[in-house]
């Protein structure tokens, strides 16, 4: 579980507040229930002293017929309490033990000092066991009468320890309520956020028509929803701007291009012209042909934005397509002394525009055979893994620096300008390859170290999402 998550943190605020406050109650519970206990026994036995301090004072009997007359109308014993009656520091009278055992009446101790009046207090006994008593010390002429009356302190204990036992499992199931019932809340509180979210998640470049729930609440939420809402508005209008801009240009500027690079091809193949118009021309066909390459790249780009990469989706074994595309690349890396080391697993299905597949290999390895000197070797491998068709082109050219390896795929980012420019390039090439990429479900990246060449990863999803 996410202990930073807003859900985690709504949920233990919730439990623990309401934990807290269960233990506040369950303690004030319980220190009531002994207060109350205790006071009821101490006024009980405060009303029965009284009781039996009459019948003394009034009783002209023995001390035998008196106790007689104590057990008959009080019955002590059955009750479960204590009574002695002391006359001038003697003991005339006290109970047998109780009927549920819990003390031994002989072994109360007798207080040695006695204030006047009523009084109250626990008494231990040698058994462990403790008494609560109530002390009446009255003098009527020579004699001085002190009784005394008492009860176990056991049943109040084991009252208040069943209710101890009540209140921790009471507690245990009010915390487990409180938790399970703060998950739910905050899930259901939460639940307009992970719709937003979902739907967020489903937008891209292609759909940017759809929006997010907004939830009708009145709050926050329903505010960021909107705004949400209003700023994927902004990016669509700007992103069919910039489609339309780049499907327009790529359009406009096709056609003149073509006519201008025939007109030249025309111009140069005409044995009486002059050798500064056949340079000229030759100068411009050649410019006239970058610009070509630079449109084809605007449009092709323009095509993959639009979702059109995957108009001839077919299965076809990516091994045989890099060995037959380095084939035909063999004669440019040949002019140059490279080498091109293949290891091709047979068999590596994937789905998708072949056409467009072999746009990135050609980019690929056209890419490091320019960036790669004379007597350089290039290796290409290609595999499954994990589920996935992997290609690697691997040079060993000049590579590319830290600082330029994250925009090494931006649309035309060259690191160095002036020495791209002289290789034929305009920055578009190694942008297609990610655009074509991305549109059949993978994605390429870059190893590099300046100096000692670079490593181009492509990762394919094989075809039936399965291993070959």
């Amino acid at each position: 579980m996410n202990t930073r998550s807003l859900r985690f943190r709504l949920v233990a605020w919730y439990a623990g507040w309401l934990t807290l406050l269960f233990i506040v109650f369950g303690i004030f519970v319980y220190s009531s229930l002994g207060f109350y206990l205790k006071r009821e026994l101490r006024e009980a036995l405060a009303r029965r002293v009284r009781q039996v301090a009459v019948l003394v004072q009034r009783s002209s009997l023995g001390w035998d017929e008196l106790g007689m007359e104590i057990h008959h109308t009080f019955a002590p014993e059955a009750n479960n309490r204590f009574t002695r009656v002391t006359l001038n520091g003697a003991v005339a009278y006290v109970t047998g033990p109780p009927s549920d055992r819990r003390f031994d009446p002989r072994m109360v101790p007798i207080p040695s000092k006695v204030p006047a009046g009523e009084s109250f207090d626990r008494r231990s006994l040698p058994d462990r066991s403790a008494l609560f008593v109530v002390v009446l010390s009255r003098t009527v002429g020579t004699n001085r009468y002190v009784i005394e009356e008492g009860s176990a302190e056991a049943p109040i204990a084991v009252t208040l320890h069943q209710w101890l036992v009540v209140l921790v499992l009471g507690l245990a199931v009010l915390i487990l309520g409180a938790v399970m019932g703060g998950f739910l809340l905050a899930q259901r509180a939460l639940a307009p956020v992970d719709r937003i979210i979902g739907s967020a998640e489903r937008i891209s470049s292609r759909n940017l028509s759809q929006r997010l729930p907004v939830p009708n609440t009145g709050d926050e939420l329903e505010r960021l929803s909107l705004s949400l809402n209003n700023m994927i508005q902004r990016l669509e209008d700007a992103f069919q701007q910039t489609q339309r801009f780049l499907a327009d240009a790529s359009h406009e500027l096709r056609t003149p291009l073509t006519i201008m690079q025939a007109g030249l091809e025309a111009m140069t193949e005409k044995a009486n012209s002059r050798l500064d118009v056949q340079e000229v021309a030759a100068s411009t066909l050649e410019e006239t042909e970058r610009l070509r390459r630079i449109v084809e790249g605007l449009f092709a780009l323009s095509r993959l934005d639009a979702g059109e990469a995957l108009e001839k989706s077919n299965p076809f074994d990516l091994s045989e397509l890099v060995s037959s595309t380095a084939d035909q690349m063999w004669l440019l890396a040949e002019d140059k002394s490279i080498s091109i080391n293949r290891v091709l697993n047979q068999k590596v299905i994937v789905e998708g525009d072949r056409a467009r597949i072999k746009q990135v290999v050609v980019n690929l390895l056209d890419n490091a055979i320019k960036y790669t000197a004379s007597g350089g070797k290039i290796n290409v491998r290609v595999a499954a893994q994990n589920g996935k068709a992997v290609l690697e082109v691997l040079d060993t050219g000049i590579g590319i620096s830290a600082e330029a390896s994250p925009h090494i795929f931006e649309r035309f980012y060259r690191v160095d300008k002036a020495r791209s420019r002289d290789l034929g390039g305009a920055g578009l090439g190694l942008s297609i390859v990610k655009s074509i990429c991305t549109a059949h479900g993978g994605h390429v990246e870059v190893q590099s170290k300046e100096g000692e060449g670079s490593r181009f990863i492509v990762e394919l999803p094989l075809a039936g999402g399965g291993t070959n």
